[in-house]
């Protein structure tokens, strides 16, 4: 029997709960259907911050009086911004519950966002933007999303840049919160000691002044994916690199498959990147593969570092394994593919150990796709996954995927090793680059004055 339950209150705000009685805690989460994905340039930066001042002050509650109920709770509760959607979230005691509800209502509701609150958030979080800018592997990341997105802002980072959050004002944010902080884009998660019908009663009790909005929201536009490369010149010990091919939206249907073929090459200690790159070679220390997906799109992403007197060659190898499987050269057996089952099936169930986790699972999918999946039903769709469904996503979507990759490395010049002909070229003899798309700038990097060098060639 599920123990799962969703209602819908009179103003469109949803929730949803998954009752576990053994727990003593429960973990309680509040989605706003609002990123930097939905943001326009002149709001750059605006959801991230609207996260951190939600927490200094309401009509009711000074900054002060909401820390000292943090503390008092004995848990988590804090907040965090995705490209998608801004969380904010507490794991409590089950009597605690009451509190946390009236505080989320309280700030969604009546946060006043004191100058001073926002003068000094600005300054933090401009700290945060440079302390991201000295993180190779961060940068890595979002020059890769910058670059195959760029114009689009989902490739933009979730801060903005220092210019962006210098830039906006209290009434920005007013504005901000007033336009995307409406009830139908709500959705209120618990999972643990909870009872759904007065859970249900305290979510209306806390957020029943939220008036909706009027009409429907506008559809969502798919993003284009780039092909490219970039590198930028920072002095480090090591080459980090970042690949992606373009992969589906998160609610696609091909996400479980997407999620499989990932496991294979590289999501575990198994994959075949970690034991060709690590295991055979000893080129890299770590070598990760992961399915980004969001709901305009997705990529499937390849991460890791590596000396810089073998980073030509490890972008080779790598490419050469995702040539292989993509054309069906070297297809999984059916061993492998049952271990890249069994990963994701663990994944799945400890995850559902965890209050925290469900409670995520519930508001993401509710979010997402206006439904919820029990763990049974995510169990099937991955035991349904075969060798002829993979060997189809590889022929329909990696190969041409593969016809026009991202890469995105950062690294110190080191002329005796690499430099942009030389990558061009490998890239070009894997037929791996598109000609870039006219008039679509990479997104403005004023933050970060390392040197950076972008380019993008017809395959030869």
């Amino acid at each position: 029997m599920s123990t799962i339950r969703r209602s819908t209150l009179e103003n469109g705000v949803r929730v949803v709960t998954d009752t576990m009685p053994e727990m003593r805690s429960v973990a309680i989460g509040v989605l706003v259907d609002v990123g930097p994905a939905v943001e326009t340039p002149h709001t750059a930066g605006a959801s991230h911050l609207c996260e951190h001042l939600l927490f200094q002050g309401t009509s009711n509650r000074d900054a002060l009086e909401i820390a000292r109920f943090i503390d008092s709770a004995g848990g988590r509760i804090g907040g965090f911004t995705s490209r998608d959607y801004t969380c904010f979230y507490g794991v409590v005691q089950a009597e605690f519950q009451t509190f946390v509800l009236d505080l989320m209502g309280d700030i969604m509701l009546n946060s006043i966002f004191p100058q001073e609150a926002l003068e000094r958030e600005q300054r933090a979080i401009v700290c945060e933007i440079e302390a991201a800018a000295d993180d190779p592997e961060e940068q890595a990341h979002q020059r890769l999303k910058e670059l195959v997105w760029r114009g689009d802002p989902l490739g933009s980072a979730i801060t903005g840049s220092a210019a962006d959050v210098m830039r906006l004002t209290r009434e920005d944010l007013i504005y901000f919160t007033h336009g995307h902080y409406a009830p139908e884009q709500i959705v209120v998660a618990a999972a643990g000691n909870v009872d759904h019908d007065d859970f249900a009663a305290q979510v209306r009790d806390g957020f029943w002044r939220l008036l909706p909005t009027e009409g429907p929201k506008p559809a969502s536009k798919a993003t284009v994916f780039q092909s490219g490369f970039c590198l930028e010149h920072k002095a480090v010990s090591q080459a980090y690199f970042a690949l992606a091919l373009e992969a589906p939206a998160y609610t696609h249907p091909d996400r479980y498959l997407i999620h499989t073929i990932a496991q294979v090459i590289g999501g575990g200690l198994s994959s075949r990147l970690f034991r060709r790159l690590r295991e055979q070679e000893g080129l890299v220390y770590s070598i990760t593969t992961a399915y980004h997906a969001y709901r305009r799109g997705g990529m499937l992403v390849i991460e890791g570092c590596t000396a810089p007197q073998h980073l030509l060659t490890v972008l080779e190898l790598t490419l050469e394994e995702l040539v292989a499987l993509a054309h069906w050269q070297r297809p999984p057996d059916a061993e492998e593919l049952q271990r890249a089952k069994a990963q994701l099936r663990g994944q799945i169930m400890l995850a559902s150990d965890d209050s925290h986790s469900r409670m995520s699972r519930l508001a993401t999918q509710e979010l997402y796709f206006q439904e919820v999946f029990t763990e049974e039903e995510l169990l099937s769709e991955i035991e349904a996954v075969s060798l002829d469904r993979l060997e189809h996503l590889a022929s329909e979507r990696l190969r041409p995927a593969l016809a026009g990759i991202g890469t995105s490395l950062v690294a110190a010049e080191a002329p005796n090793f690499y430099d942009e002909e030389r990558i061009e070229e490998i890239l070009r003899r894997y037929g791996v680059i598109r000609p870039a798309v006219p008039d679509l700038p990479l997104l403005d990097r004023s933050t970060n004055p390392a040197h950076t060098t972008t380019g993008s060639v017809s395959p030869s």
